[in-house]
């Protein structure tokens, strides 16, 4: 057991993995192994920053993001890393790799919003810089709470290699995209397509078109109170099983 203490909040790592805070009763996990990682002001915290997305207030309000938002979301981002490693012991990353800044690249941008107003992780090997690999996105806003998951960037190889792969295995393809847990879950792959086909997909696109995308992945969207349920990682979880099949035709068609 290790003990961890920041903003007079006691956080204890115990023997499986998982954090509790100890100093108030509705962080407390009411049987053991879940727990409420925010409170309602990350929720208002990110809402005021959308209506207030300037330097101003956000170093005036820097102590209360901190308190509220960047320490709970580091600290969930890790147990969800090790919920993950549960499943996949070959999952290397930490939550400084994972999560975004929440600062803006406004260098090539018109909007000149300095600061994000959604958190972002992506679990994967890799973390944030992860390239051409399944992985898990979490993204939080006042809005909504999603897990993303499959391949958002793909290699010109490694797409030329993944639609080889479907055109070869069309019918478990289709099964694994029509299986009901994922469709009920995540409905359909999303992604951009490309207009033009080399000539030996052309014949398969006819039969499945999500053949021709650049992009593989999906989403579940929850309602953004969940981030202040004990079931959030539960639930979360959940769905990050109900991706695997899927996730598991897609790394094999990208070897």
């Amino acid at each position: 057991m290790f003990l961890l203490n920041y903003n007079c909040k006691l956080i204890f790592l115990l023997e499986s993995p998982y954090f509790f805070i100890s100093t108030k009763d509705e962080y407390k996990p009411k049987n053991g192994t879940f727990m409420i990682f925010f409170d309602k002001d990350c929720l208002l915290f990110l809402k005021e920053l959308s209506q207030n997305n300037n330097r101003e207030w956000f170093n005036k309000n820097k102590e209360r993001y901190i308190k509220s938002v960047k320490e709970p979301f580091k600290i969930f981002i890790q147990h969800m890393i090790y919920k993950i490693q549960e499943d996949n012991p070959n999952l290397i990353v930490t939550p400084k790799e994972a999560i975004f800044r929440i600062y803006r690249d406004v260098r090539f941008s018109k909007d000149k919003s300095p600061y994000k107003t959604q958190l972002g992780a992506v679990i994967a090997n890799g973390g944030r810089k992860s390239l051409n690999g399944t992985e898990v996105y979490i993204e939080i806003s006042p809005q909504y709470v999603r897990l993303y998951s499959g391949i958002y960037q793909l290699s010109k190889e490694n797409l030329y290699n993944l639609r080889t792969y479907i055109a070869k295995n069309l019918t478990l393809f289709n099964k694994t995209l029509n299986d009901k847990k994922f469709k009920r879950t995540f409905k359909t792959i999303l992604g951009d397509r490309n207009k033009r086909l080399p000539k030996e997909f052309q014949s398969v696109f006819e039969k499945q078109p999500l053949i021709a995308n650049k992009q593989f992945y999906f989403y579940k969207e929850e309602k953004a109170e969940l981030l202040l349920s004990e079931k959030l990682t539960a639930i979360l979880v959940k769905h990050y099983f109900t991706s695997k099949p899927m996730n598991t035709f897609l790394k094999e068609g990208i070897k």
